[in-house]
Order: structure tokens, then sequence, then C-alpha cells
């Protein structure tokens, strides 16, 4: 699949039978909703695009997920939930047996997914279980990433349900799970295998489950969701609304930059112009354009990008910025301003 922005002539919700959107930071911050999150997923599915919500998040169950997105003015059932507890219980499934004993660490979407996999969960590690779970759950504390650690000393199998190191919430970032099994493997010197984002397993099992053709992921994290895209296979689309900014799009690693980039979710419902290279250098995108001199991103024909659609801006930064990487520069990262919507 190309490594760079695409273009879009056709509005994402008419060109995709299925959306993959991840939920905190695109959906909703914390228990709020995101402007135009309802209004753009509504659309979506009267243009005939059918929706998963695909969430690292592993402490509440689908039907509480449902219900939330439902109360936001987003109608959704349990089926349309794909939650990282219920990937992780797949990968616990991978290597146990039923019946074994799995250590839950986290919450109760993450202890319910393992119970119906078929694992006899348990809270301590002289139970000795065959393996830990640990997912993200706000009234997990010291006592039972303890318990975590003293199982993973004597051999269980430590798997996490995401490696997020932050949460979005609606007060700012909040530790994600990814800080908190960071001070269980800083305990024990075991790296975790994860079932969630980046790994494209939560993408492929709600494609396979959903029977789609074509699958778009909608995210609001390069190194999870679209990272996660790029593994996968799928188009991502990156939508302004969450952790990563514009700017992080120009500074993106190869493996994590989208494909796509919109403001928000109206994104599904707009076209998406591809930059193209200039016989002068400059990269162009309708009327924005970029490029790398000596490692350092210029932009605007003259320094102006006075009446530039701040999008077009950001795409055409995007793809002056990656070509000058892939193509063995060094940008310099102080020449990239914040940019978008919100930095007009």
């Amino acid at each position: 699949m190309n490594g760079g922005l695409i273009a879009a002539p056709v509005p994402p919700a008419r060109a995709y039978d299925l959306a993959l959107v991840d939920l905190d930071g695109v959906a909703y911050r914390g228990h709020e909703p995101i402007e135009h999150a309802s209004d753009g997923l509504t659309a979506a599915r009267d243009a005939g695009m059918r929706l998963v919500f695909v969430t690292n998040n592993a402490s509440r169950e689908p039907e509480s997920v449902a219900d939330q997105l439902s109360g936001l003015g987003i109608p959704t059932t349990p089926g349309e939930v794909m939650t990282a507890a219920q990937a992780a219980a797949q990968l616990l499934r991978s290597r146990l047996e039923s019946g074994a004993r799995v250590l839950v660490v986290g919450g109760a979407g993450l202890r319910t997914a393992v119970r119906q996999a078929g694992f006899e969960v348990v809270e301590s590690a002289d139970d000795e279980p065959a393996a830990v779970a640990q997912g993200f759950a706000p009234e997990v504390g010291w006592t039972q990433l303890a318990e975590a650690a003293y199982a993973i000393e004597r051999g269980a199998w430590h798997v996490a349900s995401n490696l997020d190191l932050s949460l979005p919430t609606a007060r700012g970032f909040a530790p994600g799970n990814g800080s908190l099994v960071g001070a269980v493997r800083a305990a024990t010197g075991v790296a975790p295998d994860s079932a969630g984002k980046p790994s494209p397993t939560m993408y492929h099992m709600a494609v396979e489950r959903a029977g789609a053709r074509q699958a778009l992921v909608v995210g609001d994290r390069l190194d999870t969701d679209l990272a996660g895209a790029r593994s996968g296979g799928f188009v991502g689309l990156h939508v302004l609304t969450g952790v990563s900014s514009a700017r992080d799009d120009v500074l993106a690693h190869p493996g994590e930059r989208p494909h796509l980039i919109g403001a928000d979710l109206r994104a599904l419902h707009e076209t998406h112009p591809a930059p193209e290279l200039g016989g002068d250098g400059w990269w162009t995108c309708r009327e924005a354009a970029a490029r790398v001199v000596d490692g350092r991103l210029e932009l605007g024909r003259g320094g102006s990008t006075s009446g530039v659609d701040p999008l077009d801006q950001v795409r055409a930064a995007c793809a002056a910025a990656w070509a000058a990487v892939d193509g063995g520069d060094e940008l310099d990262a102080s020449s990239v301003p914040e940019l978008g919507p919100s930095a007009v």
C-alpha cells in the first residue's frame, strides 16, 4: 500500500463499507462528546457505512460502551463494539488450554472476556495462574500490580490488553495501561505480549465479524490506531481531536503515518486531495505548498500561508517531510511548527 497520503476523490463514508472507529479521542473524550462525532457517524451510517468501535480500553464490557455511545447520540449495539479485552482473551486461547487459571488485573470487561474464553479467573499469584492478563481500570493499584509481578516471576505468561502510555480524559491526559504495565515490567524484567493496537488483531477480528469488503481505520493516535492500520494493510484516517497532532503527522515514523487526515469525523464526508511534487521541488496540495531545504521545512512559496486551507498545508508538509526523510535526509524537528485547524 502507498506509504504516503492518498487521494480520496469520493468521501470515505461512500468508498468504504466499514469504519473501524476508535473511541477515546475520536467519538468521545472521557465522558464528554466530541464535537461533530454524533453527526458525522450518523451521516456515515445513512450513507451505507457500517461501524465497529475498536478500543484499546479493556476495563468495560461492550454493553457498557454501547450504552455510553447511545447516550451521546451515537446509537450502538454491543455487537458493534470490539475491545482489547476480547482480543487479549483470544490471544490467551492461542497458547492456553480451556480451564487454565488466569490472574486478571483490570476491570469487569477483561474479567468477563477471559471467563467467556473458557478460563478460570483468579486474583492471587498463590493460585498458580498460567498467565496474567493486564488491562486498564481506574481501581487498579499497587496490590494488584504486585500480584501480577509475583505471578510473572514464577513463570506466568504476561499478556497486556494494550500498551497505551496515556489515556485522554475530560481533564487532560492520564496514565494509561502501558504506564501500569511498565511498572510490572520494571519489577520483573519481562516484556509482555500485547493484543491491543498497534497490533492489527482487533481490526482483523472486527472485519471478519462484519464480513466487510473494504474497511477504513479511524483514530486519533499515530502510535496505536494508525500504526495498526499500516501493519494490518488498512487505510487509516487520522482525526485531529485526540492525542496526536498535525505536527505529529509531519514528524511521523513510516509505520505510523496516516493515509488521510481530517479535522474531525466530518472528514468521513469530505474528499481528500493528495499532494503532488512539482518540478520546482515544492510539494503542493491545492493552494498549499511545502518543501524541505537543508533539513528544514519551509511552508508556502515566499513564506506565506495566508488564505490556505490548514489541512491542505498539513498534507503538503507531510508529503515534503516524508519524502525528505525517506530519501535519507534528516529533518530538523524545530523547523516544524504547530499546524492544522487548531493552530490557525
